[in-house]
């Protein structure tokens, strides 16, 4: 698939049980992340009738492009392209994220509004509004921004998940090394506001949850129930 001005490698599966008119997009997050920790995943909620879509962001995996040059912003453009070309028009849009991917997650909320019925926040990441549009390689400013204490406080994504009206799941391991404990219990305040919320705490966890519920088909079904509502 073309978007960005990047060829990015993509991964769908069709509904393995009766079709639900949804489409689950499953967004990776950040390092050497990709879309091949999230088969797992992708065949389980194909498994409760929803089509399955993920992509590289550029920079990963297959796609082409430089991490360098990839910023929250590109991945949010990334994102609407695997979205309007991969996605059937007509299907909700049930968004799910990892880590920095949380951002990207808000991002699009902002952007499709009501066709989004269901959120999935896996150890999300928030940033301050200033890193947006920042290049991840050194000498940007995106690690000094991102770094400035408290400034993640300024994330438009907690605005985005107060407003926020339908079902959202929250995972995260009982002790984040990655993510600071506040910025968690901002996102679970926001989305509490005015969300159908389901928080999941995973005792044995790390922070990166793709590759554990990659190998962990337990907490991951726990996920995925919370997911499709069972």
């Amino acid at each position: 698939m073309e978007g960005d001005g990047e060829r990015l490698g993509c991964a769908a599966f069709d509904p393995t049980a009766p079709a639900v008119g949804a489409t689950a997009v499953v967004l990776h997050g950040a390092g050497t992340s990709d879309k091949e920790r999230m088969l797992g995943l992708m065949r389980d909620l194909a498994a409760h009738g929803h089509h399955a879509v993920a992509c590289d962001f550029s920079g990963h995996g297959e796609s082409s492009g430089e991490l360098g040059d990839l910023s929250l912003k590109r991945r949010f453009g990334q994102a609407r392209a695997l979205i309007d070309q991969g996605v059937p028009a007509s299907d909700e849009l049930v968004l799910i994220g990892f880590s920095m991917s949380g951002q990207t997650v808000a991002d699009l909320l902002a952007h499709y509004g009501p066709r989004v019925t269901t959120i999935g926040l896996c150890a999300p990441a928030l940033y301050p509004r200033d890193a947006w549009a920042a290049p991840f390689r050194a000498g940007s400013g995106f690690t000094e921004t991102i770094h400035t204490p408290g400034g993640w406080r300024s994330s438009v994504a907690l605005d985005t998940f107060r407003a926020y009206r339908a079902r959202a799941v929250l995972a995260v391991p009982a002790r984040d090394e990655v993510i600071p404990p506040e910025v968690t219990e901002a996102v679970a305040g926001a989305l509490a506001e005015g969300s159908d919320l389901t928080h999941l705490v995973l005792p044995e966890a790390e922070h990166w949850l793709g590759a554990w519920f990659r190998d962990h088909p337990e907490d991951r079904g726990r996920f995925v129930r919370a997911v499709v509502g069972e």
